[in-house]
Parts: structure tokens; C-alpha cells; sequence
């Protein structure tokens, strides 16, 4: 199971990389009041991370959840 994890991993920053390289362009992005100018492949690799750092802390917060309630 270990390996078919890694592989969908490495697809997925594969097909990340790609489509970053692919578009380099910059691009103006506005939330709320905030705008920001940057190259679309800075904007993915940021919101990628993020994603890696918010999933991986909401699957460790279900993981304590679910063991809280089993014990």
C-alpha cells in the first residue's frame, strides 16, 4: 500500500510541476481587500503546500478524534 501511496504522490507533484512550468505567466489574485501579482507557478506551488500542510493537519486531528472515541 506504501507504494501505491508514493506513486499517486509523485503523479500528482508531477502533473503540479507540469502545469506550473506550462504557466508562468503572472497573474493579479484578490481576496477580500488583498491583491497580489505573481507568476502563476509561485501561486500553485503556494497553494499546494498549504493544501499539503491543512490536510495533513486535518487527517491527524481525525485520527486523534477517532481514537479518542475508541478508547
Amino acid at each position: 500500500m506504501r507504494w501505491v501511496n508514493m506513486a499517486v504522490i509523485t503523479i500528482l507533484v508531477v502533473a503540479a510541476l507540469i502545469f506550473a512550468v506550462q504557466n508562468f505567466q503572472s497573474v493579479t489574485v484578490s481576496f477580500l481587500s488583498f491583491r497580489i501579482s505573481a507568476p502563476h507557478a509561485f501561486l500553485v506551488a503556494i497553494i499546494y503546500l498549504l493544501g499539503m500542510i491543512t490536510g495533513g493537519s486535518l487527517w491527524a486531528l481525525m485520527r486523534r478524534v477517532f481514537e479518542g472515541v475508541r478508547s
